[in-house]
């Protein structure tokens, strides 16, 4: 599959920006059943979500969907739902380590076989969002099913809470968090992915990040609105130069 430059998020209970996200011209959705999803409504998202795959592969529009976890246990009632065919993947929230890559990927091939779903078709995308994730990047990256590893650094988020850093705008204190990902994920042959700009309205902060992040090595990034999908795929698209080379 050609590399994902732009992996935008859409809130799951949301059915009608599910439907205009197409419009943002994403190489990626990421249908969300997690952070964006009241608790109180999560029952809900699942079934739009699920009615909408068949729909977004015949718009062509390549899909994934951001399962919840318990302290213990991925969602597999999440799993089982949306493991169907026009799904290209799961975002796996806050994996700990390795060990919950295997288990999640046991249960997303139970759902592959009850769903008719080719075996081990199923991608994951793990996002690094713990101290413990991050140790283990290298070993995280190396599950077949792993095809892309993620390392966003969004302020305020989970991996800032528990790294104890201070976010700046200039990335200094998440360089090494950075650079982890991309060492890691190359060395298993996989795709570097970081981003998660939260500050939507400046463009100008959005590009020189995304710049930042192409120089380190990453080949995408997470977005959070439409209008930052443009120039997302813009500065994860070879230069005329570039292609000459």
């Amino acid at each position: 599959m050609p590399p994902i430059r732009s992996f935008l998020f859409v809130p799951g209970n949301k059915a009608s920006w599910i439907e205009k996200a197409v419009a943002a011209k994403a190489d990626a959705l990421i249908l969300d059943l997690e952070d964006s999803v009241p608790p109180a409504g999560k029952t809900e998202a699942r079934g739009i979500v699920t009615g909408k795959l068949a729909w977004l592969a015949e718009q062509h529009q390549r899909t994934y969907v951001r399962i919840n976890r318990s302290p213990h246990l991925y969602d597999f009632d999440d799993i089982l739902a949306v493991v169907r065919p026009g799904l290209e993947g799961l975002v796996i929230p806050k994996p700990n380590g390795p060990e919950d890559i295997d288990c999640v990927s046991m249960m997303v091939t139970e759902a592959e076989m009850r769903n008719g779903v080719a075996i081990g078709a199923t991608r994951i995308v793990p996002t690094l969002e713990s101290a413990r994730s991050m140790q283990f990047a290298f070993e995280i990256a190396q599950r077949p099913r792993v095809d892309i590893l993620c390392g966003a650094t969004a302020k305020n988020a989970d991996v800032s809470r528990a790294l104890g850093f201070s976010w700046t705008a200039e990335g200094n204190e998440t360089l090494y968090l950075r650079s982890r990902t991309v060492m890691a994920a190359r060395a298993a042959g996989k795709r570097p992915l970081g981003g998660l700009w939260q500050q939507v309205h400046d463009l100008v902060g959005l590009r020189a990040a995304a710049e930042q992040n192409r120089r380190l090595g990453m080949t995408g990034e997470l977005v959070l609105h439409p209008s930052n999908v443009a120039i997302v795929n813009e500065v994860y698209s070879p230069t005329p130069d570039e292609v000459v080379y």
